[in-house]
């Protein structure tokens, strides 16, 4: 009896410790618990003043009030490399109650070589910054009640062509000549036709002034102000074509700056599916599917008897880079051999390059496709929506089902870089689709529109130990959702020491390298380096 009692509290105290655990890391909460006792003290002030332009002198006299909600919200000069407090020291603690760690990144480097790494990296950055940054990116204030009407943004013409400037115009100011001067650095001005009264000087130069007497006539001159490209200058921001010219108009007292962007127009790049967008999905036509395979063939082989139990006739990209490849072969099946142990994200690129189709399903080679793998689910997500890439769910061989949600943000910083912080977790639902959220990164199970990944691509030099990496590259470029209704199977990853074969041994030795190892220093090297992070957050 005592025995039955022992037995029923144990039951209980782990029973309470677990519901504890899942209310602790429930993913699907949006509020964070705050402290209304917390007091910023005058660092939020003073970071609100420094924001400030400089006062006007009749203002300066005049009292406010912080409000510290705000305050707190606003970007710090620097960001700093804290995790939180690890507690009580329990078993299985991270597990239970996972806790924000920090990593700082420049460790990867010996104290030897940081200087020099810094110096480096300093230098690409700012020369990053001379190719990414346009006139367009300059804070432009138009000043309240300026005569001067133009446009602020939106105007564009192709490279060395010509466009009529809208929305020029002068409003009542009261002057016995009115005057108004233009002035360019990557084109010319003209117009199209010419006004009486209105004189016109240097016209087909990149100065050029308009003059009159009435302002009427000079107002129906400023619809027939012409601009023209004559600096060929190309964008290095995504597959566009472009650059801007600042263009300066001034009167009498009076100036105004905005931006004619000079680029060609987006190429398409559409997809012939051959379907009825008013019928069934054809996936045949719509989907690839791309998988990465080192050593495991059997586990290859239950994957590709599971599609085809579903999808017979889908196109399926193997990428190989096993030392002794064997054949794989079959209906709609394409095989890629690469050098030996080359790498995951080179075969993840090798295989994503060989695709044709509008999109692209990414799998592992251990995954099952089961009756949940419903694939149409996901093309309807990513048809209807904006979303460029959409995970689904992987389920255990212990019935677990994860998604690995993950929001991505990163902190500005000083001349040491920038903090990256992921944390577990979604922004927010998508409407019409209540089992689908969007977040910044999703399990190694996603179909993804194929041009965008790839655009983005794996850098290659991540070889065994990688996944988050592709989505920190693709932040602000990638629109990423999950879905926790379309579930694909697991293999099971138990298997008994005597039952390993040698390949089981030498895939594990390159899949699961100690975190001592090269694998880990390349890749926080890569992040240090070639992201320009001083410091990686997570939990």
């Amino acid at each position: 009896m005592r025995s039955l009692r022992k037995t029923v509290l144990l039951a209980l105290v782990a029973s309470v410790v677990l519901v504890l655990a899942v209310l602790h890391s429930w993913p699907t909460r949006v509020y964070s618990t705050v402290d209304v006792r917390y007091r910023p003290g005058p660092g939020a002030e003073r970071l609100l003043e420094e924001r400030l332009p400089e006062p006007d002198p009749s203002t300066s006299t005049i009292p406010y009030r912080v409000r510290e909600s705000v305050a707190r919200l606003l970007a710090r000069n620097g960001c700093v490399c804290e995790g939180e407090s690890r507690g009580v020291n329990l078993p299985f603690a991270q597990l239970l109650f996972p806790r924000v760690s920090a990593h700082p990144l420049h460790t990867a480097f010996q104290a030897s070589q940081l200087h020099e790494m810094k110096k480096r990296r300093a230098k690409e950055y700012q020369s990053f910054q001379m190719r990414s940054q346009t006139p367009a990116d300059l804070l432009i204030v138009a000043e309240a009640n300026n005569p001067l009407q133009y446009p602020t943004q939106g105007v564009e013409v192709r490279p060395l062509k010509t466009i009529l400037i809208p929305g020029l115009a002068l409003k009542e100011l009261p002057r016995d000549v009115y005057t108004l001067n233009f002035s360019a650095s990557l084109g010319t001005f003209n117009v199209a036709a010419e006004v009486e009264g209105v004189k016109v000087r240097g016209d087909g130069e990149m100065h050029m002034t308009l003059s009159s007497t009435i302002l009427s006539s000079l107002n129906r001159q400023l619809q027939f102000i012409t601009y023209t490209n004559t600096l060929f200058h190309p964008s290095t921001a995504d597959t566009v074509l472009c650059a801007c010219d600042s263009v300066q108009l001034d009167t009498e007292g009076h100036q105004a700056l905005f931006t004619i962007k000079i680029r060609h127009g987006v190429t398409p790049k559409l997809y012939n599916t051959g379907s009825d967008a008013d019928k069934e999905y054809n996936i045949s036509a719509l989907v690839t599917i791309a998988t990465k395979t080192f050593l495991r063939y059997d586990k290859l082989q239950d994957l590709i008897d599971s599609i085809r139990q579903y999808y017979p006739t889908v196109t399926i990209v193997i990428a190989d880079d096993s030392e002794h490849p064997k054949t794989v072969s079959g209906p709609y099946i394409e095989h890629y051999i690469m050098p030996f142990g080359k790498g995951w994200f080179a075969g993840r690129n090798l295989a994503v390059s060989q695709v044709t189709t509008k999109y692209v399903l990414w799998v592992d080679d251990d995954f099952i496709f089961t009756a949940n793998t419903k694939l149409e689910k996901l093309v309807d997500v990513l048809e209807k929506t904006t979303l460029d890439l959409v995970g689904g769910a992987v389920r255990e061989a212990t019935g677990y089902t994860a998604t690995y949600r993950q929001t991505i943000s990163i902190e500005a910083g000083e001349e040491d870089g920038d903090c990256l912080h992921m944390r577990r977790g979604f922004h927010h639902i998508i409407q019409g689709f209540p089992h689908c959220v969007v977040t910044d990164g999703v399990i190694n199970f996603f179909l993804a529109r194929t041009d965008k990944v790839q655009q983005v691509g794996f850098d290659p030099r991540l070889a065994r130990v990688a996944h988050l990496e592709f989505f920190i590259d693709g932040l602000g470029s990638l629109h990423v959702g999950s879905c926790d209704d379309v579930i694909v199977n697991h293999a099971t990853k138990i298997k008994l020491p005597w039952g390993q074969s040698e390949s089981d041994k030498t895939y594990a030795k390159f899949r699961y390298p100690p975190a001592s190892s090269d694998a880990a220093h390349t890749k926080n090297g890569l992040l240090y380096f070639k992201n320009r992070f001083q410091c990686l957050t997570h939990n």
